[in-house]
């Protein structure tokens, strides 16, 4: 007598994102092993991230040359400015999204500029730019729009201002850390003008005798409901009453947790974000557990993420939150990868969910204020939202966990694999097929046929729901083998058109049992 076929189904795979840390063998149906160029959509559903297009046309005096840092200026009237830094230059993008230099305007000797790894912050109007080892500088558009000074060449100019790497505008102020030669020192300008230093509110403050753990060196600086939050290396400071320094004191430390990479630091306005010695951090969290582990919200991939992290130069991590996209992206330039931290919900363990990114590159980050993500290149601006990145294709992969078919004493023989998938058009997806934690797979490919855009365009498709006539495909292909522990993958290129995996079937029969 046959066996029957039974089917074991997976809706909203890979819901979970990635989990490389736990035994595969432990992990919940929705986690996956490798979910490449992937988001979790706002469906809950495994699907492709978006890719990038050039915003500027001409590289200009950018040449080919990395985008080092990027920044949005808002003024008062609502004038909004993209800034960024490469090429040992300082640039802006005009109205129509031309590269323009800004040239220096002094009036003295141009201040020599031999890096691209600025801090920005804005105040009243003015942007600011530090870097150790460089002039302080400032873009202030009611002066010229097209010029940069030192803010030493600021009419009203008062006291030294500090060389520093670290820059924060909170309160009405600058705050400035990190400078070649004082490491444990918070500056503060007066209130709303960053050119003066020694006159008004303006002042320091040394944190030197105040770490919970011994010497430490400030790392970077963050704002959060009313406190200054001050990162070392190794532990964080909480302040209060930020508003009037004169009365500002110490509210709370932490010990053990710190920040490692000073543009990781991200604030979501309801928390800040950063990247610890032990992995991605929650502020909020972090105060509330204090050393707990919960507080890390890249746990599921901690190893990985940090032995990736182990072999950065920490100064080259960029990170960018993004409301509209919900996601918090890191970058790990060495390997050429991007860990993407969706932001909607966290996991059960307190966990964000994660996948991760190759192909995209970034060497910058931008959220704007009208939502546009934008990501430095090698002689452009770019900006996330097509489906290629630039007018290339790119690699889809996901891949489950390894699991039994409902009894790990039985021998499972596959007889199908399906996919219902929401998108794609005249694209082939690779299913994959593997027993017992081997990885010599194997492969069957199925096309999505020629499928109009506008059933479930791209705009759909990012920011809205579906409509009732979205384009649903079930993918099907025989599979052959046996083995105890079944792992699937599928695998596709992204070439103008989303896709996202709603749910997978696999189908078998009982084996032998032993």
């Amino acid at each position: 007598m046959s066996q029957a076929i039974q089917t074991a189904s997976v809706a909203a795979p890979g819901f979970f994102g990635l989990n490389t840390q736990d035994s595969p063998l432990d992990l919940a149906s929705g986690f996956a092993l490798v979910a490449t160029n992937c988001i979790i959509d706002q469906y809950g559903r495994i699907g492709s991230r978006k890719g990038w297009s050039r915003v500027n046309a001409s590289s200009g005096n950018l040449g080919a040359n990395n985008v080092g840092v990027m920044h949005e200026l808002v003024q008062s009237d609502g004038t909004l400015t993209t800034l960024f830094a490469g090429n040992n230059k300082l640039f802006k993008l005009s109205s129509t999204n031309t590269v323009t230099e800004l040239t220096y305007g002094g009036g003295g000797t141009a201040p020599t500029i031999s890096a691209s790894n600025w801090s920005c912050a804005p105040l009243n109007g003015i942007t600011y730019f530090f870097q150790t080892g460089h002039d302080p500088l400032i873009y202030d558009p009611a002066i010229s729009t097209t010029t940069y000074r030192r803010v030493s060449e600021k009419t009203g100019y008062v006291g030294t201002v500090p060389s520093g790497d670290i820059v924060l505008s909170a309160f009405g102020r600058l705050w400035v850390a990190n400078t070649s030669t004082v490491k444990n020192t918070v500056y503060f300008s007066d209130l709303l003008s960053g050119h003066v230093w020694t006159t008004g509110t303006s002042g320091s403050l040394n944190v030197d005798r105040v770490w919970p753990g011994g010497s430490d060196e400030v790392q970077g600086l963050a704002a959060h409901n009313g406190f200054l939050i001050i990162f070392g290396k190794r532990q964080i400071l909480v302040y209060a009453n930020a508003t009037t320094p004169s009365t500002m004191s110490l509210s709370d430390t932490v010990g053990g947790i710190g920040c490692i990479a000073r543009d990781s630091i991200q604030s979501t306005g309801k928390d800040v974000l950063f990247l610890s010695n032990s992995g991605v951090r929650s502020f909020a969290r972090t105060i509330i557990e204090k050393s707990a582990p919960l507080g890390d919200l890249s746990k599921n991939v901690r190893n990985d993420l940090m032995g990736i992290v182990a072999g950065e130069t920490l100064a080259n991590i960029k990170s960018v939150y993004s409301e509209k996209e919900a996601f918090y992206l890191l970058t790990l330039p060495s390997v050429k990868e991007v860990y993407c931290f969706d932001t909607r919900t966290q996991l059960q363990d307190g966990a964000f969910r994660v996948t991760n990114w190759d192909s995209i590159e970034p060497t910058a980050l931008l959220s704007k204020r009208n939502g546009d993500v934008l990501i430095g290149k090698n002689g452009y601006v770019g900006k996330y939202g097509t489906y290629q990145d630039h007018t290339s294709l790119y690699r889809m992969q996901y891949y489950t966990n390894h699991a039994d078919l409902g009894n790990q004493n039985v021998t499972s023989i596959l007889k199908r694999l399906k996919a219902v998938v929401i998108g794609g058009t005249n694209q082939f997806v690779t299913m994959k097929w593997g027993f017992d934690f081997r990885t010599n797979y194997q492969s069957a490919n199925v096309l999505i046929p020629v499928q109009g855009i506008s059933e479930y365009g791209i705009g759909e498709y990012g920011i809205a729901e579906y409509s009732e006539g979205v384009a649903l495909q079930t993918l099907s292909v025989q599979a052959t083998g046996s083995g105890k522990i079944v792992q699937t993958g599928y695998e596709t290129n992204i070439n103008g058109s989303a896709l996202s995996i709603q749910r997978i079937e696999i189908q078998s029969k009982d084996g032998k049992i032993s």
